[in-house]
């Protein structure tokens, strides 16, 4: 299993409209072979943060949907990122 956790900044004015645009890819990414979760919202406390969550079956899985990542449009909204890949061998449920 693959988790993408982390977050991505953008100028606050703009959170609500890249988080908007993001919406198709979203919906997308949880019919994609693969996906067991994704997820972007905003942050509760922090106005400019975008957080990321993504929970993937396989590395290919991942890689299949991923493609070019962002847009170039979205891309220029984010003013700085922490994003990373964390491959999980085992799991533990909690509920």
């Amino acid at each position: 299993m693959v988790i993408v956790a982390g977050h991505i900044m953008v100028d606050p004015q703009q959170r609500e409209s890249y988080l908007a645009e993001c919406a198709t890819v979203v919906e997308h990414a949880r019919l994609a072979s693969g996906c067991l979760d994704y997820s972007l919202a905003a942050d509760l406390v922090d106005p400019g943060r975008i957080n990321i969550f993504e929970r993937w079956k396989s590395r290919a899985a991942v890689e299949a949907f991923r493609g070019s990542g962002p847009s170039e449009s979205q891309n220029a909204q984010i003013r700085s990122s922490s994003v990373a890949e964390y491959e999980i061998s085992d799991v533990r449920g909690l509920c």
